[in-house]
């Protein structure tokens, strides 16, 4: 929604401010649509040759997490305690044999199948899956240190996967008003193609050439990299909930006391979105 009303804020301030100051929006009306095609296309474009198809294809749905905002909220959180706490509990209790009927088939497992939201996570599910699958082939003889290396690499990996459409969309903001230049070196070109023409002619197609020039800073700083900006904050909020399960399982492996656990997971959610350590605790008592 504030990126909705950001883009709104943006726009009446340029053109708004534009027209109260006596401009006329009709020239920039005019050309808008082919300038907005020329500099669009060629960003678009560059953008193909120089990223693979899932990175487009992560740019084209980071513009719906732009306007959705982090899927993770507090109760998600307190879900994925919840989770990998029973899956370790039984790993206390029963023994690492016990998880494997879980981790195996987490679409059939009923503890997994309590959080259904989790569960359609692929990503998240793997790395829980994952790490429990290595405790079960070793028999719970896991170095929690090398459980830490391990996963840390993990999350390196994933995270920067998750920022490669960021790097994209940056990319392109960076290229648009070198394209906006472009765009307006080809409208002198027409211009002076047209040089006998009297000066009230001459005057609308140079107004219409230097609309390329604006387009393209508007569009890059005043559109595409906030927007970025935005996907970058959403990706790393989103991001939290991995770090949270990480703690859970090392600190149990280093054999810490529940409360200590608790708080290990509390200290990787922002605190906006952090439960209490009361509601962590009462959490795991009825469960």
């Amino acid at each position: 929604m504030l990126t909705i009303v950001g883009l709104l804020v943006v726009m009446g301030a340029m053109f708004g401010v534009f027209v109260v100051h006596g401009g006329d929006l009709t020239p920039i009306i005019k050309a808008a649509p082919f300038e907005l095609a020329s500099i669009g296309g060629a960003a678009i474009g560059a953008m193909l040759m120089g990223n693979s198809m899932d990175i487009v294809k992560g740019v084209a749905g980071g513009f719906g997490k732009v306007l959705k905002g982090p899927q993770y909220h507090k109760q998600d959180y307190l879900d994925v305690i919840f989770l990998v706490s029973k899956l370790m509990k039984i790993l206390r209790v029963d023994g690492p044999v016990a998880l494997e009927a879980h981790v195996e088939n987490p679409e059939g497992s009923p503890i997994f199948g309590e959080y259904p939201k989790l569960l359609s996570d692929h990503t998240l599910i793997a790395m829980i899956t994952d790490t429990v699958r290595l405790m079960v082939v070793s028999s719970g003889g896991l170095n929690a240190y090398a459980v830490d290396d391990v996963m840390d690499n993990a999350l390196k990996t994933h995270h920067h996967e998750a920022l490669a459409p960021v790097d994209a969309l940056t990319a392109m903001a960076g290229a648009c008003p070198a394209l906006g230049i472009v765009a307006c070196v080809l409208g002198v070109v027409k211009t002076m193609g047209s040089i006998d023409q009297p000066p009230a002619i001459l005057g609308g197609l140079i107004g219409s050439a230097l609309v390329g020039t604006m387009l393209g800073v508007l569009l890059a700083y005043g559109v595409i990299e906030p927007i970025a900006t935005r996907l970058k904050q959403v990706i790393e909020a989103d991001g939290e909930i991995y770090h949270v399960v990480k703690q859970i399982i090392v600190a149990t492996l280093h054999g810490h006391p529940q409360p200590l656990v608790i708080e290990a997971a509390r200290s990787s959610i922002s605190h906006h979105n952090q439960p209490t350590f009361a509601e962590v605790f009462d959490g795991l008592r009825g469960k």
